[in-house]
């Protein structure tokens, strides 16, 4: 399987494709905008279950220093412009991505 992540930051949702079909969507938070999330291509760098603090019950680190996709133990965030420009989606959504994508999945944050 060739999964890839595509994340729309104006309609604050993510893609899970494979092979470039769209499979699933949820819906996520993003940087607000004073802190933005990085706009480019990047891969999911490693994965840390349980990271603590407001991340939720795991973390899917990116390939740029300080940003990821995680989960958040603030559901109401979710669909707005929260953040300090990670992505979060609910814990259980975050869960599931986790479990289908590996490491080196392509990444790809659009406006």
């Amino acid at each position: 399987m060739a999964y890839s992540i595509r994340i729309s930051l104006s309609a604050r949702r993510l893609s899970l494709l494979n092979n470039g079909r769209t499979l699933k969507t949820f819906p996520v938070g993003v940087g607000k905008s004073v802190s933005p999330s990085p706009i480019g291509v990047f891969t999911i760098a490693n994965k840390r279950p349980n990271p603590g603090g407001p991340f939720g019950v795991m973390w899917l680190g990116l390939s740029i220093d300080h940003y990821g996709i995680h989960g958040t133990n603030n559901a109401a965030s979710i669909g707005g412009y929260v953040s300090h420009g990670c992505i979060r989606m609910h814990n259980h959504n975050v869960l599931e991505l986790a479990r289908l994508v590996p490491i080196g999945t392509p990444v790809v944050i659009s406006p």
